[in-house]
C-alpha cells in the first residue's frame, strides 16, 4: 500500500495547533497536504509522554498515528529558563500542581521572584517529528533521520522518522503583558519582536516562534521527501 503525502495526522485535537500547522505547511507546500486530527481517525486514547526531551516526546506522539497506518506528525514544546536550569522544560504544560496556564505562569513568576532581568533569559523550544508507518513506501533522507537513541526511546525506526528543532530567544518579564496567545506567552518578551508573544499578532508570532520555525523546517523536509518519491 502506498500512502500519499496529501494527508497527515497531527497527534493532537487542539484546533489552534491544527489550523496553525495547516497554514504553515500550506505556505510551503500549497494544497499538497491536508492535516487531520486524532479524532478524525478515531483515536481517543491518551498518549503517555514519557520522554526526557522534546525530541523524544514528539516522536512518541507522532508514532501513535503511524502505528495505525497513517503518516504521523507531532510537536512537543516548552519554555526553558536559563537560571532555572532549563525548567520548566518538557514539564511546561504541567509545571504547577493545577496544570493550568494561569497556575503555571504564577509558579514561574514565584520561582523567579527577585531575579534581575539579565538572569531571566529564556528560550521557547519546539521539536516537530514525522513518523512513517510500516506500510508506507516513502523514505526519509538520511541527513534528516531521527537520532538512534531518541528513536529507540520512542519505539520507532530511525530511518522512518525525522525531527526538526526550532528555538526563539527572549526574557521572562516580572508581570504579564498582552491578551492574546496562551501558555507563557504573556510573560515571554521576544528578542525578535520586542514585545511579548501575547502582544503580537498571530502572523507576527508565527514568523519568529519556535513552533513556526520548527514546522517550516519540517515542511522543507517533507518537500524533499515528496520530491524524492516523485510526489511533487
Amino acid at each position: 500500500m502506498v500512502i500519499r503525502m496529501t494527508e497527515i495526522v497531527l497527534a493532537s485535537n487542539n484546533k489552534k495547533k491544527i489550523a496553525e500547522l495547516q497554514v504553515i505547511l500550506g505556505e510551503a507546500l500549497g494544497d499538497k497536504v491536508k492535516v487531520l486530527s486524532l479524532s478524525d481517525i478515531g483515536f481517543t486514547g491518551e498518549i503517555d509522554e514519557y520522554g526526557d526531551t522534546f525530541e523524544q516526546n514528539s516522536l512518541i506522539k507522532a508514532s501513535c498515528p503511524a502505528k495505525l497506518g497513517y503518516i504521523g506528525i507531532a510537536d512537543d514544546s516548552g519554555l526553558c529558563v536559563d537560571t532555572l536550569k532549563g525548567a520548566p522544560g518538557v514539564y511546561s504544560a504541567r509545571y504547577s500542581p493545577e496544570g493550568t496556564d494561569a497556575a503555571n505562569r504564577k509558579k514561574l513568576l514565584s520561582e523567579l521572584d527577585g531575579t534581575v532581568e539579565r538572569d531571566r533569559k529564556a528560550a521557547f523550544v519546539c521539536a516537530v517529528s514525522i513518523v512513517l508507518p510500516e506500510n508506507c513506501e516513502l523514505t526519509i533522507p538520511e541527513k534528516y533521520q531521527a537520532g538512534a537513541h531518541d528513536a529507540q526511546v520512542a519505539g520507532v525506526y530511525g530511518n522512518r522518522a525525522a525531527v526538526v528543532r526550532g528555538e526563539c530567544l527572549g526574557v521572562i518579564l516580572d508581570r504579564e503583558r498582552g491578551e492574546a496567545g496562551f501558555g507563557y506567552d504573556s510573560l515571554f518578551f521576544s528578542d525578535d519582536l520586542k514585545q511579548t508573544f501575547a502582544e503580537a499578532s498571530e502572523r507576527e508570532k508565527n514568523r519568529v516562534s519556535h513552533r513556526g520555525r520548527a514546522v517550516r523546517g519540517m515542511a522543507a523536509v517533507m518537500a524533499e521527501i515528496m520530491k524524492g518519491n516523485n510526489l511533487c
